[in-house]
């Protein structure tokens, strides 16, 4: 018998930890080779971690909601044939049986003394803690009180690694006092009230899903921390409707992929973005951080409805045929929770398509730590004055509506203006006799 030792995975390049979400095999469990142990999650990634072997569990290192360094070992599952590089060095021979049920008594014994413990739960707070955080929380004995009371020195307020490090220091060196009385209590630092909301008892109560949580947490920390400004244009992407109407069947059949809208579009994005270098930017504190590569999040319907950003690495690189590719993967695998961490890392400037449910325009959201997000509008059938040398008349074109939500702290109006009418002069102007 060997033993091997599963591992939490790397993730890409930006994805340190991960936390485990849920135990899909318990101790004494059978295992198959690329069967799913456990699900793991990032910042909005769900992701399962597979076995790499056939065996048996036999032992846990972590238990749900503890926080994973990549590299580390979670498990061990019990193999048959010989040792691995992953047993002691001395054991030559196969584990007794006996062994092995010592083994697993010993794993199912810690598991339980672990859900002996009592844990404290963070979720009912409107703050955000990081999964870092909250494990030296628990592992502390820090209730949510002390947390919600904590001074944090991270960005917005955030309790960061130091605060709370610097909090036990404190603690520990002073003398114990008793607890203090309510109305003492009552007089620290106020905190945000909450609205109250009554609830009769025909209303249904729906606990929100951790994506949803997070997702809500990061739109609240994006305007606040971002001077929201709109331009609006609408574009003429009629010369588009028909080529993609032309050769769209050709182009299904040649490469296997949907030829939709969205990659002509991102192509355009692309290229507006090499003519406004400083809207591929971050901000820092004081500092600005000009981005090299451009990277376009997508945004992406999941199956429950919430959002995801993945992202299209080195747009600028793609040739139409190549964007297309990547839109159609990316898209495809959001919808069947397949994305990666890495997926969904390294944006440098978001577009989203608020046109596909029937509006014609939005105000999005800035995906942070970017500094711009581009919403598409429905594309409309409407009568236009159309110019030509012999003069004006009406016709019947297809139009759409560019919604630009730019960061009025670094991108003024003539930057976040132009940028968002060049996209449109870049759609405008697509050559209807350009081949693919």
């Amino acid at each position: 018998m060997a033993k091997f030792e599963l591992k939490l995975p790397k993730m890409g390049e930006s994805v340190a930890e991960a936390t485990i979400t849920n135990w899909l095999k318990e101790v004494g469990d059978t295992i198959e080779a690329d069967e799913a142990v456990l699900e793991i999650a990032t910042d909005k990634v769900d992701s399962e971690v597979p076995s790499e072997v056939d065996g048996v569990l036999v032992e846990k290192f972590f238990n749900e909601d503890d926080v994973v360094q990549v590299g580390q070992t979670i498990a061990i599952i019990e193999t048959e044939g010989e040792s691995g590089a992953t047993e002691e060095a001395s054991q030559e021979e196969e584990i007794p049986s006996e062994d092995v049920q010592e083994a697993v008594a010993e794993a199912e014994k810690r598991v339980e003394e672990a859900k002996s413990i009592s844990v404290q739960d963070f979720s009912d707070s409107n703050r955000f803690y990081s999964p870092l955080v909250k494990n030296i929380a628990k592992e502390e004995g820090i209730s949510l009180e002390e947390l919600e009371q904590m001074e944090g020195s991270g960005k917005d307020g955030r309790v960061t690694k130091n605060d709370i490090l610097a909090y036990l220091e404190s603690r520990s060196s002073k003398p114990s006092q008793p607890a203090p009385k309510a109305p003492e209590k009552a007089q620290a630092a106020p905190q945000p009230s909450k609205t109250p909301v009554s609830v009769s008892g025909e209303d249904e109560i729906i606990e929100m899903s951790r994506m949803g949580k997070m997702i809500a947490h990061h739109m609240v920390e994006s305007v606040q921390t971002s001077a929201h400004v709109q331009s609006f244009i609408e574009v003429d992407v009629t010369n588009i409707w028909n080529w993609r109407k032309k050769h769209k069947d050709a182009f299904e059949k040649r490469e296997g992929e949907k030829l939709t809208f969205t990659p002509i579009f991102m192509e355009a994005v692309a290229k507006a973005i090499k003519d406004f270098p400083m809207i591929n930017i971050s901000v820092d504190g004081d500092k600005i951080i000009k981005r090299k590569n451009i990277n376009l999040g997508m945004a992406a319907a999941l199956p429950d409805g919430n959002l995801i950003v993945p992202v299209i690495k080195n747009a600028d690189q793609l040739n139409l045929v190549g964007m297309a590719k990547a839109v159609n993967d990316l898209a495809n695998r959001a919808r069947m929770n397949k994305l990666k961490p890495d997926d969904i890392q390294g944006g440098t400037y978001t577009v989203t398509n608020v046109g596909t449910f029937g509006s014609i325009m939005g105000t999005p959201i800035i995906n942070q730590p970017q500094v711009g997000i581009l919403a598409l509008g429905a594309i409309r059938k409407v009568p236009a004055v159309i110019e030509t040398p012999e003069g004006d008349f009406i016709g019947i074109r297809h139009k759409m509506f560019l919604s630009h939500s730019y960061d009025h702290r670094v991108v003024n109006g003539a930057l976040g203006g132009q940028f968002v009418q060049r996209v449109a002069q870049y759609l405008e102007k697509f050559d209807k006799n350009r081949d693919i």
